[in-house]
């Protein structure tokens, strides 16, 4: 059954999504999805974000995928809910989504053979890790001013625990700006799979419950503006809504 944590009767509430749609809240309540405020699903640990982790969008923005992960880490402010408002600059001019399919750990993880990976794996939910191409020095190293920002990455609305999720890695991604489809992959063209991140990563630190990895985008980023609704989609998690509004306070 698909949880979420929103905000609602003047109280944080975990929520599970019934049959009809409508959520059940923790202590027996129901209501109706649209009576709610949505928050991220979980209280993000560590945060790790893979860059050109398919290769068709590296190739779109002309670079090579890289030979080991690129990863760089993401601060807890920057995650916000479902239906929220992501905040663009005035100054930006190319700023795009990147659906990716979010893996949430579930356990402590420390030098985990790629046989044993799923193992540690509490669920999944979808993540639209927006950026702001204006600002980007260089693809290898995305810096703080790109992809730290407040707002800038909706996460959730589900957590979908890990054994409803049959096959992770043949999952398709998709994303709506104002009801038009134009990003339209699947999981199963990444370069590093998520067994691989879950060992490489744990080869080196300690992966603790709530840690999230974000797995990167495939092709069909374009520019979003003021007031565009982005829907950003995997098979079997959901739909992300979040609007973008211009926002001269957060150059």
């Amino acid at each position: 059954m698909r949880q979420a944590r929103v905000a609602c009767f003047g109280a944080l509430h975990d929520a599970w999504e019934l049959p009809d749609h409508t959520l059940k809240l923790a202590d027996g309540r129901i209501v109706p999805q649209s009576e709610v405020v949505w928050l991220p699903p979980v209280q993000a640990g560590t945060v790790f974000a893979l860059g050109l982790n398919y290769a068709d969008h590296a190739s779109e923005i002309s670079f090579q995928a890289p030979k080991e992960p690129l990863v760089f880490l993401k601060g807890p402010n920057t995650f916000i809910g479902h239906k929220s408002q992501s905040q663009k600059p005035l100054d930006v001019t190319y700023m795009h989504y990147e659906c990716e399919l979010a893996v949430i750990i579930g356990k402590q993880a420390k030098h985990i053979a790629r046989e044993d990976a799923y193992q540690y794996i509490s669920g999944y939910t979808i993540a639209n890790d927006y950026a702001l191409r204006d600002y980007l020095e260089n693809y290898y190293r995305p810096n703080l001013f790109v992809k730290n920002r407040d707002t800038l990455t909706p996460i959730g609305p589900w957590f979908v625990p890990a054994k409803d999720v049959i096959d992770p890695m043949n999952l398709r991604i998709r994303t709506y700006v104002n009801g038009a489809l134009k990003q339209d992959g699947n999981t199963s063209d990444m370069v590093f799979d998520i067994p691989y991140l879950i060992s490489y990563l744990s080869s080196f630190m300690t992966l603790r419950e709530n840690d999230i990895i974000l797995t990167g985008t495939p092709k069909g980023t374009v520019h979003v503006h003021d007031g565009d609704v982005v829907v950003t989609e995997i098979e079997g998690l959901g739909a992300l809504e979040n609007i973008v509004i211009d926002d001269e306070f957060n150059g």
